[in-house]
Parts: C-alpha cells; sequence; structure tokens
C-alpha cells in the first residue's frame, strides 16, 4: 500500500522555512480550506531543473492576484524554493507542486487580513496515465460538468475552486472503465480533459480549443511552438463536439500528462499516429534537453 502524502519521510518548504512532511500542519479552520481561497501549480523536474518554472512561478503569482491577494515571496524567492526542496529530497525527477492559501486569522466570506501562506513540496511521480495504456491512447468520457463562463469564475487562475467539477468528473470516468474525461465549455464547445489540454490532428494540422474559459497551459504553449518550428500549422479556435469526428489523431497535454496519446473519446475513435509521436519524442526531447544544459 502506497504511503500516504502526509506521512511521506521528505520535506515540505512551509513559509521560508524546511519541514518534514509529516509536521507540516494548518488548522481546519484555514480559510482556502473552508472558501478555497489556494491557488497552485503543478510542475516537473527533470534532471534536478524544473521545466519552465519560472513562467509557472509567475503564473503562481498571477493566480493569487486574480484571488485577490499577493503572494509574500518574488518569482526569484519561489523559484529558490523549488529548487532547494528538489536538491534536499535527493529528487531530480520529480513533480513540483507550489502553493498558496490565506490562513485561519478570520473565518467568514471576507478575510482581507488573513496572513497568506506558501508551501512547495516535491515528489517522485511517472506517468499520469498507465504507462502501458498511454502508449496505445487512452480512452476518455465526456463529462456532465461543464468548464465556467469567465463571467461567473477567475477561469484564468489556477485556484482550487475550479478543479471540484474535474475531480467529479474524473472520478464518474474512472468509475466508468474511462481514463478521464473530456469537458465541454460553458458554450458546448470542446474545452479540455480535468486537468490537461487537447488538441487534434486533421489533413497533417493541428486544431486545438481557444483557451478563453480555462488555462492556456505551459506544456500546450511548448508543444505549440514545437509544432510551429517543425513547419505544423496550429489552428487554435472554437470546436463543435461533431468536429471530433473528423479529427484523425488526438492527444493531452500537461505538466502531469507530458503528451498523452488519446484513442476514444465518448462516441469519437482517433489513432495515435505519426505527428502525435514526434511531438511526444520532440517534447522529452525539449524538457530533458533544458534539464542537461541548466543541471
Amino acid at each position: 500500500m502506497a504511503v500516504p502524502f502526509d506521512q511521506r519521510s521528505d520535506l515540505i518548504w512551509f513559509d521560508g522555512k524546511l519541514v518534514p512532511t509529516a509536521d507540516c500542519k494548518i488548522s481546519v479552520l484555514t480559510h482556502g480550506l473552508h472558501y478555497a481561497s489556494c491557488v497552485f501549480e503543478g510542475e516537473r523536474a527533470y534532471g534536478g531543473e524544473v521545466f519552465r518554472g519560472t513562467e509557472h512561478s509567475e503564473r503562481l503569482q498571477r493566480s493569487a492576484q486574480l484571488m485577490d491577494f499577493e503572494i509574500p515571496y518574488s518569482v526569484a524567492e519561489i523559484d529558490a524554493a523549488k529548487r532547494l526542496v528538489l536538491e534536499k529530497n535527493n529528487q531530480k525527477d520529480a513533480y513540483v507542486r507550489p502553493l498558496a492559501w490565506r490562513g485561519s486569522e478570520q473565518l467568514g466570506v471576507s478575510a482581507q487580513n488573513n496572513k497568506i501562506h506558501l508551501a512547495v513540496a516535491t515528489w517522485e511521480w511517472p506517468s499520469y496515465f498507465d504507462p502501458a495504456q498511454r502508449l496505445k491512447g487512452i480512452r476518455l468520457d465526456l463529462a456532465d460538468y461543464r468548464r465556467p463562463d469567465p463571467a461567473t469564475a477567475p477561469t484564468q487562475a489556477k485556484a482550487a475552486g475550479l478543479y471540484m467539477i474535474c475531480t467529479i468528473s474524473k472520478h464518474e470516468a474512472e468509475a466508468k472503465g474511462y481514463a478521464d474525461a473530456l469537458m465541454y465549455d460553458y458554450r458546448g464547445y470542446v474545452a479540455e480533459a480535468t486537468g490537461a489540454n487537447v488538441f487534434f490532428v486533421q489533413d497533417g494540422e493541428l486544431h486545438t480549443p481557444t483557451p478563453d474559459c480555462f488555462l492556456n497551459g505551459i506544456t500546450r504553449q511548448s508543444v505549440i511552438a514545437i509544432a510551429k518550428g517543425r513547419g505544423v500549422r496550429v489552428v487554435e479556435r472554437h470546436i463543435e463536439p461533431e468536429e471530433m469526428s473528423g479529427f484523425s489523431e488526438c492527444f493531452l497535454t500537461g505538466s502531469a500528462a507530458e503528451v498523452t496519446p488519446v484513442s476514444e473519446i465518448g462516441p469519437y475513435k482517433f489513432k495515435p499516429g505519426a505527428l502525435t509521436e514526434t511531438l511526444m519524442t520532440a517534447y522529452a526531447d525539449e524538457v530533458r534537453g533544458v534539464a542537461t544544459v541548466s543541471a
């Protein structure tokens, strides 16, 4: 049985200090727990270096600002904390999770004076999806919940509260035997999976939803740049669900998912092909190349 995350024998950077994970505690009256005033990042380190770590730290700060609070650490300090935790945990290839939240000084909807906390945890985490299944393409269910209208939620923040419908949707998908679920947006367009962006291939071109009500993922941006660098046309647009019947390949992108082929989304079928394989390999080379140069 896997060791529970709160009982791991490693260290967490907590408000400027390294604390044993088992001793890293917060109050049950923490505002971030009751009112979702919490933002976070999901990153990966390769060879001891966090891939595009500074961009993740910058996004963490932007997310906090959208949630109406300021993280009391600079981007450089957040980057340094991530490097320190990786070093002290003796981890080269690892998942990196910085998060910031409002504390417990005041409990109510209004909490302007609560202390803002920052923590950074790291752990070894292989492929997000089952490796054997991943190579032949994972299967996605169609989620009932939709990504919200930007007029109803801070959709450009990587905020904890925005993930509650993702957890529900992923659980429902897994209960049916799927690996994940695809979510539509509030207008009914194709949006993303529960924790990853989605791409489709049609006649040698990449088509991907416009991220106007969900995150423009950093891995998504990397894959777009890789594709364009290889002369592949990338079309960012609104995609109607029925259009999925005309795409030949499909894959997901994300720090956890990296580049993961998809074989099925509900009634729609895809076959992992040459372009998906090329981008999988190119992305793997890029993250390893950055680590090699930076180490």
